[in-house]
């Protein structure tokens, strides 16, 4: 027994020497002169990575060159038609420096100058070839990076009767190349940093200069800073890292798809957030009101769009109240109840064993387990499964005596209520707090509803995003703030930002730009 435990002893120790013994690469040392040594350093460092490709060739049969990249983030026709064709057909007299080897032979529009591995795995990530050549300490990062993507298309989660029917996709630039085609002033800027120690996942900062706060900017970029992380897929990393609340159920920070929505955001004074791999940008900060608010707002007109602003408020409320209402009237305010309305209820809940508290939280699981299978399945089946599924189950389960007609009903309409807000991450929030309201409703009554209720508002009054009022600007009381909260004024009317935080650039149109006879006429 002792002679076997020294020698496992013994072979960890001949395992741990053999560890140490071998070369380590160090990604931040500087690039050698000997190209065979740039070469087994980088092997060193892709040490079991098939998919990085090493390829030696001659410099006009002279001079001994590597070009390094990885597989399927490089596009490999043009590497072999505009750098391995021109430099291995070059004349040897013609190469002195890399400034002139790709001035003269390399015809790629950009190349970028590295002198260390860091930088040569940092752009080789990036999908960027490495070009090393012998009796050289620096290499060309060549901008060749392609791989597949999507296509442009509109959001699904977004869509709208009128406006832009383009969305963001998986890809940076072309997210900020679409942010670029909307806004095209200079002032547009745009900063970069990489967060994941594993995923390096560049991550872009855009704001206006000159409308957007400055402390609002530094703030943002302090928030992204002290990210450490191993890596991020999605942009709701950086969400849940950078909210003021993080237990709240309400979204501090306003998530799209849509490049006219961040625009606009910027125009008013907001920073928007993109990262690589997603398309949903975040903007920040946002209110309780911006996320009761669609794009499609404001490209109807101004009657139409303030009268579709009030209908989202009261099915807001109903998607929030409804049942509570429902399970507090018939529990313990039966009197409110009309009473021919009250007898039709009592004779349709006769055949029920549950008590209508029971019966509203089976019926909204019920339905929110629907909607989620509808969401998860094919799009082609999911629209036929959450409806067929709903009255096949209501049907089914008001004949069995499980649940009552009314409360179908109710479960029903709540279901369209939620529907109407235009945010999805808002109405999880409202679906959320639907439950603890029917409890409070079934045990408190009207009462309970009320506590609810306060607590809801108190909670919103609390919040913060990035310093600024969750309920802004009603905490202003200022008449000007308000055109664009409970009304869509007229474009010609909101010639002012909303002020958000610190200095900020008032206003964005001129003043009295009101249509009407005689006007835009000199006289």
């Amino acid at each position: 027994m002792i002679r076997n435990i020294r020698k496992l002893l013994q072979k960890k120790q001949n395992n741990i020497r053999q560890n140490q013994e071998q070369p380590v690469a160090k990604p931040q040392q500087e690039l050698y002169i000997d190209l065979d040594s740039n070469i087994e350093t980088i092997r060193t460092i892709y040490t079991n990575c098939s998919d990085v490709v090493f390829r030696s060739f001659l410099i006009g049969e002279r001079t001994k060159a590597v070009l390094i990249y990885i597989e399927g983030l490089s596009d490999a026709k043009v590497i072999d038609d505009h750098v391995l064709a021109p430099l291995m057909q070059a004349a040897p007299v013609e190469l002195t420096d890399l400034h002139v080897l790709f001035e003269r032979k390399i015809s790629v529009s950009q190349a970028k100058q590295i002198a260390s591995f860091a930088a040569c795995i940092e752009y080789m990530s990036a999908g960027l070839p490495i070009l090393l050549c012998e009796g050289e300490n620096r290499g060309l990062a060549l901008g060749l990076s392609q791989w597949e993507k999507r296509s442009i298309e509109e959001p699904s989660a977004e869509a709208s009767i009128r406006g832009p029917r383009e969305g963001f996709t998986e890809t940076l630039q072309v997210n900020i190349s679409q942010i670029r085609r909307i806004i095209k002033s200079p002032a547009l800027k745009m900063e970069s940093l990489k967060i994941g120690d594993y995923t390096q996942t560049k991550v872009a900062i855009a704001f206006i200069d000159g409308i957007a706060d400055k402390s609002l900017v530094e703030e943002v970029r302090n928030r992204l800073g002290r990210i450490q992380i191993d890596g991020i897929l999605e942009s709701g990393y950086i969400e849940e890292m950078i909210e003021d609340n993080p237990y709240s159920p309400f979204p501090q920070l306003l998530s799209t798809e849509r490049p006219d929505v961040a625009c606009s955001g910027l125009l008013e004074g907001r920073v928007v957030i993109l990262m690589e791999g997603t398309p949903f940008v975040l903007i920040a900060p946002t209110t309780f009101f911006s996320l009761i608010q669609a794009a499609e707002d404001y490209y109807q007109r101004f009657l139409v769009g303030t009268i579709i602003r009030w209908l989202r408020y009261i099915f807001l409320a109903a998607s929030l109240l409804l049942p509570s209402f429902y399970v507090a009237l018939l529990t313990f305010h039966q009197e409110m109840v009309p009473s021919s309305l009250l007898f039709s209820m009592a004779s349709s809940r006769e055949p029920v064993p549950f008590p209508a508290l029971v019966e509203a939280l089976l019926m909204e699981v019920a339905f929110e387990a629907l909607r989620e299978a509808g969401v998860r399945l094919p799009k082609q089946v999911g629209a036929a499964v959450s409806i067929v599924g709903a009255l096949v189950i209501g049907q089914a389960a008001v004949q069995a005596g499980i649940v009552s007609a009314p409360m179908v009903m109710v479960v029903a309409l709540t279901g369209i209520a939620s529907f109407m807000i235009p945010r999805y991450i808002a109405g999880i929030a409202i679906r959320m707090l639907r439950f603890p309201m029917i409890f409070l409703a079934g045990s408190l009554g009207l009462l309970g509803i009320m506590m609810g209720i306060i607590a809801i508002v108190l909670h919103l009054c609390s919040l913060r995003s990035f310093g600024v009022p969750y309920l802004a600007p009603l905490d202003t009381q200022k008449i000007r703030d308000m055109k664009d909260v409970l009304l869509r004024a007229p474009h010609w009317s909101m010639d002012t930002r909303p002020h958000f935080t610190g200095d900020y650039n008032e206003y964005r149109q001129a003043p009295e730009q009101k249509p009407g006879p005689g006007r835009g006429t000199d006289t």
